[in-house]
């Protein structure tokens, strides 16, 4: 069966597993699990993701992140690669770590983002390898909880908002949330298409994607925007007073003139995240707008 194409596009959510080769282990002790981490760091920067939850297992991780820039694969390609050549020279061994292609799976946010944070953290519960998720160290939950302080590269914010807006009350509330879903069935019953979890509208919106095409030799970045409006010219006077105009024109920014989130939000005074979502609501809007 021919392995599903990569859905990537600006502010996209992903659930992210990557296994072992041959089902072998990828982490062997604790300085394993440090030093991927250590890596995840640097890509999370590097690449300027936003990860909102994460659970390290013995032989495969879980990585619940989000792509601001739409290069998810540039920034996994760095993550295993960096972790591969690390964790070879660490034990002295040659070859690959992980088997092939780590799979993605493309989430809707609204309908599922909060569920798969819990999802994530349960994973040893479910593996038996704890009955509590809050003894064990190699997952984000610890941090979401308020066990423990939050790492640079995990984002909290989102899913501790989904609680209230006191962060100790929210914190309460969120490790009741997860305990709660101790037992209860797998989201992935719901998966369509092999990567697409999510309402219908959201599968109807992303399966043409999902079609085999051949590929088409890109034009340089360069040549394709060297005429494009400068980010002053796009955000004049006036704009940025009227709100549905303003979030058309950011969307415009991004898909038509190539300008990253990151640009946009620096020149309207915004936080590359609240862009993201700006671009997805108008993309959302639109699409409704021509059914």
């Amino acid at each position: 069966m021919a392995r599903p194409l990569r859905i990537e596009f600006p502010g996209a959510l992903y659930h992210l597993t990557a296994r072992g080769n041959a089902r072998q282990n990828i982490f062997f002790d604790n300085a394993d699990r440090h030093l991927f981490l250590s890596v995840l760091d640097r890509v999370v920067l590097r690449f300027r993701l936003v990860l909102h939850a994460y659970c390290l297992m013995d032989n495969h991780y879980h990585l619940l992140l989000e792509t601001p820039e739409a290069n998810l694969s540039k920034a996994l390609r760095q993550l295993n690669g960096v972790y591969t050549q690390a964790f070879n020279r660490r034990h002295g061994k040659v070859g690959h770590v992980l088997q092939g292609r780590f799979k993605a799976i493309l989430v809707e946010r609204d309908s599922y983002l909060l569920e798969l944070c819990r999802y994530v953290v349960l994973n040893p519960v479910r593996a038996k390898i704890t009955r509590k998720p809050d003894i064990y160290r190699w997952s984000s939950y610890r941090a979401s909880a308020g066990l423990v302080p939050v790492p640079m590269f995990l984002t909290v914010d989102w899913l501790l908002s989904q609680f209230g807006k006191q962060r100790a009350a929210a914190q309460r509330k969120y490790r009741i949330f997860v305990a709660e879903g101790i037992g209860q069935t797998s989201p992935w019953e719901k998966l369509q298409g092999q990567v697409l979890l999510g309402g219908q509208a959201f599968v109807e919106r992303l399966q043409p994607g999902l079609r085999e095409r051949r590929p088409i030799k890109e034009i340089p970045r360069t040549q394709r925007f060297a005429a494009r409006p400068t980010l002053a010219q796009l955000f004049r006077s006036g704009v940025l007073a009227v709100l549905p105009h303003r979030n058309e024109v950011i969307r415009r920014a991004h898909l038509e003139h190539g300008y990253s989130l990151s640009e946009i939000g620096r020149a309207v005074g915004l936080h590359y995240s609240t862009i993201s979502r700006m671009v997805n609501q108008e993309g959302k809007r639109n699409a409704r707008h021509q059914i």
